[in-house]
């Protein structure tokens, strides 16, 4: 029986939008950054960033080494969330809903602080709501200095829950990281990027 239900952010929640992210860190003059951004695990230090290994003020630092030009920490942040294209109400309304069902619902996502600083704000819905008040948990890569699709992070959210695989419903639009969630006996759904998942979600609780 599926108890708890663990949410990515990007692509699930929130739909993203990776050509904005590039197009806006081109527009702060970050050249070359497509060899470096993923729709779902970055690399170099934009992927040591949400893997919790730099700082958001190092991650500053050495892309304006690399690029031999001073980026500022609003800059980074407007260029990083330029991966949020929107998030749909509908989304948010079927989280609340499910913890009113009785589910625990968290969030397990590959994230930084650049994004979370407007995740984690009254900005988020559009209603003076954070990301963290539809969530019981929010279980982030940076923070957990582990990320998907490594066993680890999977692992990790079942120590912490005090829970068995076969208990939890696992969401998330990469394919890597579903394959390795189901290897541990996680149910897992993997809906495309920005589609409506809301109504099919329920037949993989039943």
């Amino acid at each position: 029986m599926i108890k708890t239900i663990a949410f990515d952010l990007g692509g699930v929640i929130i739909t993203i939008d990776q050509p904005q992210a590039i197009r806006r860190f081109k527009e702060i003059g970050a050249v070359d950054v497509e060899n470096y951004l993923d729709p779902y695990t970055q690399t170099g230090i934009f992927g040591d960033l949400e893997h919790g290994l730099i700082s958001a003020e190092d991650f500053r630092v050495e892309l304006s080494r690399l690029m031999g030009k001073e980026f500022t920490a609003a800059q980074c942040a407007y260029a990083w969330q330029g991966y949020a294209k929107e998030v749909p109400q509908r989304n948010l309304d079927t989280v609340l809903r499910l913890r009113q069902q009785g589910y625990r619902v968290i969030l397990l996502s590959n994230t930084n602080p650049y994004m979370m600083e407007w995740a984690m704000s009254s900005e988020f819905d559009g209603k003076g709501h954070s990301l963290s008040d539809y969530f019981d948990h929010c279980y982030l890569s940076y923070q957990l200095r582990m990320m998907k699709p490594s066993e680890n992070i999977f692992r990790e959210v079942l120590r912490q829950e005090q829970t068995f695989p076969h208990e939890v419903l696992f969401v998330d639009d990469g394919p890597r990281n579903v394959a390795t969630a189901s290897q541990i006996g996680f149910r897992t759904y993997c809906p495309v990027n920005g589609s409506d998942w809301t109504e099919e979600i329920y037949k993989f609780i039943v």
